[in-house]
């Protein structure tokens, strides 16, 4: 399949989760991260859920990061040049919607992409090779190639993968590990 036929199957399957599914995946995919050799880094970049979209909720892997003493850092987009900028959280930070109804900090103590040593991803859909597809937007492809090549890339997703992404360029920046609620992917 497509790119853009991966976007329209999976936002309609995303569409038919209640909030208790969201919620128990959620769990589970934040037990399945406990698993991964991960937990030596110290800055860990992690999203915060656009709920009207349905996505993976992040609040356990929050608990998880602070429980084991992680800086965690959250993303501010910028529409117009594509660019993310990247601010600690902290008891301080203010967090607001943006036009997107993506939650953003206000404010903060800005961090440098080639600081981050884990992204944790929100995903549509992935393949069995590493490469996933987003909204089509091209933040994190901007974002992810700013990164150190060492930092760690694991994407987020309620279902499991799609054999092939049939329109998937060797020029995107492939997952290192894909996390659902039955299954842990290696790339």
């Amino acid at each position: 399949m497509k790119k853009s036929e991966i976007r329209s199957k999976y936002k309609a399957l995303r569409k038919q989760l209640s909030e208790n599914d969201i919620e128990e995946m959620s769990l589970a995919v934040a037990n399945k991260l406990i698993t991964l050799p991960v937990w030596e880094k110290t800055y860990f970049h992690i999203f915060l859920p656009i709920t009207e979209h349905n996505e993976v909720n992040t609040e356990f892997i929050l608990h998880l990061l602070s429980g084991k003493d992680k800086e965690i850092i959250i993303s501010k987009s910028d529409f117009e040049t594509r660019n993310m900028t990247h601010f600690l959280l902290t008891d301080s930070t203010k967090i607001k919607k943006n036009e997107y109804n993506i939650p953003e900090p206000v404010n903060g103590i800005e961090v440098p992409s080639n600081k981050i040593e884990v992204v944790f991803i929100p995903l549509l859909a992935f393949d069995n090779n590493g490469h996933r597809v987003g909204y089509g937007k091209g933040f994190y492809d901007k974002f992810l190639a700013e990164c150190k090549p060492e930092t760690i890339k694991i994407g987020l997703s309620f279902f499991e993968a799609e054999e092939l992404i049939e329109d998937a360029f060797e020029s995107d920046v492939k997952l290192d590990y894909c996390v659902t609620p039955n299954e842990v992917y290696i790339f």
